[in-house]
């Protein structure tokens, strides 16, 4: 029996797996609700599949993938403005009182000072922090300049400090160099 190579769409496949749990991720730290993650992080899977013909072999395809998830979830905020429902989960997060253990309420303060972050910001301490993208990775999938990358992270850490800790924290955030 001979091995036959895989064609670009087993090729294509392969990749679609190995980030999967990656986009799940990436998902679940934009919309903070497990079952809405889920969903999004298959749309993007199906998009992606469905698009697969316009990657270019040898670009980037974490970046091209995180850009098709990240666009997914702005355009369902968007569709899902007008019709705004009651979040259970929410308000039971709201009326009820936090674990006294501390690493829950330091992750809940993260959790609450990132909602707050303008988009720009979240997403790049997302890719980066969470996803462990690089600067260049984070640069392309946002489609922006290096320069607005460790801009928008650097904003972003200093004002999750303030958030979380206070001025005197924050202050000391502006002093972690940004590739820290």
């Amino acid at each position: 029996m001979s091995s036959r190579p895989f064609t670009p769409d087993q090729q294509f496949l392969e990749q679609l797996i190995a980030i999967t749990p990656a986009l799940r991720n990436f998902a679940r730290g934009l919309c903070h609700h497990r079952e809405m993650a889920e969903d999004l992080a298959q749309e993007a899977l199906m998009r992606g599949w469905a698009a697969r013909a316009s990657f270019t072999p040898g670009t980037d395809f974490r970046a091209w993938m995180y850009v098709i998830l990240r666009n997914r979830f702005y355009t369902a905020l968007r569709q899902n403005r007008a019709r705004t429902e009651r979040d259970t989960a929410a308000a039971e997060r709201t009326q009820s009182t936090p674990p006294a253990q501390e690493d829950a309420l330091m992750v809940a303060d993260v959790a609450s000072a990132m909602e707050r972050l303008p988009a720009g910001q979240r997403d790049v301490l997302m890719m980066i922090g969470a996803q462990g993208m690089s600067y260049e990775e984070t640069a392309q999938a946002m489609g922006c300049a290096l320069g607005t990358v460790k801009s928008r992270l650097a904003r972003g850490r200093q004002a999750l400090a303030l958030a979380i800790e206070g001025p005197g924290i924050a202050a000391m955030a502006r002093r972690i160099p940004a590739h820290a």
